[in-house]
């Protein structure tokens, strides 16, 4: 008797795909075409966004401007709640932040971790851990489905299309 085994890596199917194709809307979106970073879903609930922090988002005294800190950790707690909903696209409600320590320069990551929720409102956290493996920043937001389709955006039924 023998039998056939597909390698791993060979069909992306499932919540795969769809976390390959919510990295694809992530970099489909013009406002990322800002910023030096790049989106990997780890898991079901879990997101890491790598990016780069240099001068060109240093507020006046030097330092990386909070916006920087706002757009990371909400888009990491986004996509990382989005990975549990695959019919619609998510609408950040609030989000609250909090600064710990700031950053000139180097790469950080953002982790997104969902908390709670799955149906109308999910609940979502995210942390900005610097090049020294400090956390520099948190935030915690509040996500509800919206009327949009995953499918009808551009850079999400590309990657369905093209297979992840």
């Amino acid at each position: 008797m023998s039998t056939t085994a597909t390698p791993p890596d060979a069909e992306v199917s499932g919540a795969r795909l769809h976390w390959r194709a919510l990295e694809g809307l992530y970099a489909s979106a013009p406002i990322n075409r800002l910023f030096q970073s790049k989106l990997q879903i780890v898991g079901e609930g879990r997101s890491r966004i790598t990016f780069a922090v240099d001068q060109s988002c240093h507020h006046a005294a030097g330092a990386a401007h909070g916006t920087i800190y706002f757009k990371m950790l909400d888009d990491a707690a986004f996509y990382a709640a989005n990975t549990l909903i695959t019919d619609r696209f998510l609408l950040t409600t609030s989000f609250n932040l909090h600064f710990t320590k700031p950053v000139r320069h180097g790469t950080v990551i953002a982790e997104g971790r969902w908390i709670s929720g799955r149906r109308r409102v999910l609940v979502a956290e995210a942390r900005l851990i610097d090049s020294d493996g400090e956390e520099i920043g948190r935030g915690t937001g509040t996500f509800m489905k919206s009327r949009i389709a995953l499918s009808g955006l551009d850079g999400y039924a590309t990657a369905l299309r093209d297979g992840g």
